[in-house]
């Protein structure tokens, strides 16, 4: 057998496992991360890219700026649509931090940046399973066993169907999850995202989001029972023209899903050496748009503890990771719960009835009325509450 030593292995070369591998590396904590795709998968696959406040500050404190830089997007008029007139809303100074960055092109700049340091990345690794996370040095096996890294601490960055969590006795973890109830169809296609935003209409919502200068990530709420094949390519574009109530630039369709909502956390989030970041600990609806910025948290306090542990002997930052997190992640629960049911009771009266519509319209309203309120909304945008 092939094996070898680390202080941290981490699974998973996604947004969490590649700061976190960075900020170690920085830092003079050897690492080794295992990714079981190809490169040029990981680098490649599309998945939501705001970068809050929050996030962009992170990485200019940690000597990291230059992760946020590539592909431009361009300008796209945007706001919020509500039965076809467009009602931009005005964020505060929290967040003029704020980037919109595909997040295939920050991974790939996070694995630029790391392999440039030397950093120990190994794609392909297949068939990952852990042993003695009880112990004092786990092992990690991949390649069917034939290859092995033994560590002081793994972190599980593989996402919510990853073999990490899994690792964990059924009877340690508890899982809390709320189910929303409804569905989003999304849809990649090859367009540039005119209008961009998202619109709130009796037919449901609808959202057009830029992931590039020619591509768009398209959304439109639908029932948790509907198939693809009710939704063909003409009528996913004649029901967003319909509910922004204005034009709609179309062109090819690449790929459909549909994703039930819902909000999901795991407690706690370490079982002995193993530790969970990201979608493997916590899943928020896409509405929120803190996918990102959760993994990223994740990865500063684990990064935080880490040096702590192995530069000054003080594990007390690794015994709290889940503690600190979860405070964390807890917050912006609440903020993703509030943010999905105003958005899509302020629209279809058909699943919450017509008084919550209207009770969510009042409070949406105040959101572009109210400077308190838009304080606090600006606030958990830019991820800094």
């Amino acid at each position: 057998m092939n094996e070898t030593s680390t202080t941290v292995v981490i699974i998973g070369a996604g947004v969490a496992g590649l700061t976190l591998g960075n900020f170690l590396l920085r830092n003079g904590i050897d690492c080794v991360i295992l990714e079981k795709h190809r490169r040029e998968y990981v680098e490649q696959r599309q998945r939501a890219g705001t970068i809050d406040s929050f996030g962009v500050r992170m990485f200019r404190e940690w000597g990291l700026a230059e992760v946020l830089e590539g592909d431009p997007i361009p300008e796209a008029e945007g706001g919020f649509w509500i039965d076809g007139d467009q009602m931009p809303i005005e964020v505060g100074d929290d967040n003029d931090d704020s980037v919109f960055c595909p997040q295939q092109v920050l991974v790939r700049n996070l694995t630029d940046v790391f392999l440039r340091a030397g950093g120990d990345l190994r794609f392909e690794a297949a068939d990952v399973t852990l042993d003695g996370i009880d112990g004092a040095r786990p092992v990690v096996r991949y390649q069917d066993g034939t290859r092995a890294v033994v560590a002081d601490v793994v972190a599980g960055c593989d996402g919510d169907r990853g073999v990490s969590r899994a690792a964990i006795p059924q009877a340690a973890l508890t899982r809390h999850s709320h189910e929303y109830g409804y569905a989003w169809l999304s849809v990649l296609a090859e367009v540039p995202a005119q209008p961009s935003g998202m619109a709130i209409h009796s037919r449901g919502l609808a959202g057009v989001i830029p992931r590039g200068a020619t591509a768009s990530r398209l959304y439109l709420q639908c029932r948790v029972d509907d198939t693809l094949e009710q939704w063909p390519d003409d009528r996913i574009w004649s029901e967003l023209a319909a509910r922004f109530g204005t034009p709609v630039a179309s062109g090819p369709i690449v790929s459909k899903q549909l994703v039930p909502l819902r909000s999901v956390v795991y407690t706690p989030m370490h079982h002995g050496r193993l530790y969970l970041l990201g979608d493997a600990a916590h899943i928020v609806p896409p509405m929120s748009a803190k996918g990102i910025h959760l993994a990223l948290h994740d990865a500063e306090v684990l990064a935080r503890a880490v040096i702590g542990r192995y530069r000054r002997n003080d594990p007390s930052l690794l015994d709290e990771y889940s503690e600190t997190c979860l405070r964390h992640i807890w917050n912006y629960q609440a903020f993703a719960t509030w943010i999905t049911d105003l958005m899509h009771n302020a629209g279809d009266p058909s699943h919450a009835g017509e008084f919550r519509k209207q009770v969510a319209r009042a409070e949406l309203q105040r959101q572009f009325t109210s400077p308190t309120a838009n304080r606090l909304f600006s606030e958990l945008t830019a991820g800094v509450n």
